[in-house]
């Protein structure tokens, strides 16, 4: 497919029969690559818990589930990958253990030089944007740069964050970033989740990679 896809980046909150119902409808609405199950502060049990019950519909979608941080529970539930971005160490760490198998990712820096040096341990992609912020309705200045930059020049598939409205696709697009990773604007939807992602695919295909000469 040669254009951004949705990376999809659960609550920090949820009940997790509604989201696995939810993630049924929005996996109804078209392509999603990832499911990352971001649960930040949460016990190894209560991830496990509910990874064990999210990563099936994740994967029966077609989209690959990935647990935040924790890889104890990544790896109890049958996860595709764990998204580690705590320390360079735990990354190197998570790089030993899961690869090839499994993805690793990671992500959060602040310096071109970090993402550099994260980008060496061999993980399968670099996220732009903070998971712990609270959205806003466009995408960061920061995240847009680094993408941009990135995916100019770097072979490590880069994941770049959203704002929480449909309109900032068109900006996080542009940025020619692997992925484009969503949020609030999924699981906020008054709708049917279907709808959104059918409409962010929709917004995505105007904007496929440019041609590599």
């Amino acid at each position: 497919m040669n254009r951004p896809r949705l990376f999809l980046v659960t609550p920090p909150e949820f009940v997790t029969s509604d989201l696995a119902a939810k993630l049924e409808q929005a996996f109804a609405g078209g392509d999603i690559a990832c499911v990352l199950i971001y649960m930040p502060g949460a016990a190894t049990k209560d991830i496990q818990d509910a990874a064990q019950i999210l990563v099936p519909v994740i994967q029966e979608g077609g989209a690959a589930a990935l647990v935040y941080r924790d890889t104890q529970a990544a790896g109890r539930s049958g996860a595709d990958g764990v998204h580690v971005d705590s320390s360079l160490e735990d990354v190197k760490l998570a790089v030993e253990s899961f690869q090839p198998d499994r993805i690793v990712g990671t992500g959060g820096t602040k310096l071109k030089h970090d993402a550099m040096e994260l980008a060496e341990t061999g993980v399968d992609y670099i996220f732009f944007g903070k998971l712990d912020l609270d959205e806003r309705e466009k995408a960061h200045d920061r995240t847009l740069s680094g993408a941009t930059w990135w995916a100019e020049l770097f072979e490590t598939p880069c994941v770049a964050m959203a704002g929480n409205s449909l309109e900032t696709l068109e900006d996080v697009a542009a940025t020619s970033a692997d992925f484009i990773a969503v949020k609030d604007v999924v699981w906020n939807s008054d709708g049917d989740i279907s709808t959104v992602v059918a409409a962010a695919n929709r917004i995505l295909e105007e904007h496929p990679f440019p041609e590599v000469e």
